[in-house]
């Protein structure tokens, strides 16, 4: 039986272009939009001048209407815990990107103050736009527990590190639960998280340039090479190692090579965010006190080594961690919301319960009944 292959818009466009009528013609430049549209799992970089523009700075105030953005190529859903195995699932997924309808969407996690929104789909300019504007309104709703669900093959360089950005500046926990995916730019969006909670798999691999009039491996490495020092700086503003970018370029844009769970600890892009994890050392040792900070390096140790275990899912690793606070005092009653998981520690607990309906007060008038028998 013959194999069947899947041919790549860029493979063909690259075939036709070296056929010996073209010889003497220039180079034909494939639309950007277009290719971004198909670009199957592969992970794509564009020209500036290419580039869509990036999301409009949204502002807090609804009498300013946000411009529109359609979700394409991805799907989201909007949840208030981290259960997604019982009846709410997922949750309520997420038609579209405007003020009213992100409102609505994040209206029923204000009263517990966590949200997980779980994402499907390629890493592009809505998913960055979809990000900061969840963002906005969690800030308005005063929801700071947020919990970023991802499964994606991966998509656009630039819009992973724009959307990256805008985590790295709102609080997000990344999880990549059993049986998903985080492979190609979705690696640049995990980098960004606070914490990173992974259980599915996550890979690497070259990227394409879009654009490219390269015709020699020297000028598509020139070409390439901007995009790599973009990279890195990102990278090491979030605490991960450069030398991910670096086995990037070792790997086939076609290829896939998959991060063992010692690798993705060793490049920094599993657990807590080391950068982030200092600047808040040094909040939380004016706020909080030495002993406070001392309490929580021994925990976030403990932790790693107790309770994060490959396959183990979200609500086993809660579990565990809720177990393991009590033992090093936390939550503390000085600084509860700088704990160590403090964006899960109320993911797990029951709804408030319902008020009781108040006692019924007979007036001095009416009569009372009585509850003996026979009456």
């Amino acid at each position: 039986m013959l194999r069947r292959f899947c041919w790549s818009p860029l493979l063909c466009l690259g075939l036709l272009a070296c056929h010996p009528a073209d010889k003497g013609k220039p180079l034909a430049v494939p639309d950007p939009a277009a290719v971004l549209a198909a670009d199957g799992d592969h992970m794509v970089s564009i020209n500036a001048a290419d580039a869509p523009p990036p999301p409009a700075p949204v502002q807090p105030a609804k009498d300013k209407p946000w411009p529109e953005v359609v979700l394409e190529n991805g799907r989201a859903w909007i949840g208030c815990d981290t259960d997604y195995t019982g009846e709410a699932g997922d949750g309520t997924e997420l038609e579209a990107l405007d003020r009213q309808s992100l409102d609505a969407a994040l209206e029923p996690c204000r009263e517990r103050g966590l949200v997980r929104v779980r994402y499907v789909g390629k890493i592009n300019p809505a998913f960055a736009a979809m990000v900061s504007r969840l963002a906005v309104v969690a800030d308005v709703m005063d929801i700071g527990k947020r919990i970023l669900d991802l499964d994606s093959s991966g998509g656009q360089v630039e819009a992973a590190i724009v959307a990256g950005d805008s985590i790295g500046e709102s609080g997000w926990t990344i999880w990549v639960r059993e049986g998903s995916i985080c492979h190609s730019a979705c690696v640049f969006v995990l980098a960004a998280g606070d914490n990173r909670l992974i259980s599915g798999k996550v890979g690497i691999h070259r990227m394409m340039r879009i654009s490219s009039t390269a015709t020699s491996r020297a000028e598509l490495n020139k070409e390439l090479q901007q995009v790599y020092d973009n990279v890195k700086d990102y990278l090491q503003r979030n605490g991960v190692a450069v030398g991910v970018a670096d086995l990037m370029m070792t790997v086939p844009n076609r290829s896939l090579r998959l991060l063992s769970n010692a690798e993705l600890k060793q490049y920094g892009l599993d657990g807590t965010n080391a950068v982030q994890d200092d600047l808040e050392r040094i909040k939380q040792m004016r706020k909080c006190g030495d002993d406070f900070v001392r309490r929580k390096d021994a925990f976030l140790v403990a932790f790693d080594r107790q309770c994060k275990r490959e396959g183990a899912d979200l609500e086993a690793v809660t579990t565990c961690g809720q177990a393991l606070k009590d033992q090093y005092g936390f939550p503390d009653e000085t600084c509860p919301d700088e704990s160590p998981l403090s964006e899960l520690g109320n993911a797990l607990l029951e709804p408030p319960p319902a008020p009781a309906d108040p006692p019924v007060i007979a007036l001095p008038d009416a009569p009372v009944a009585s509850h003996e028998a026979g009456t």
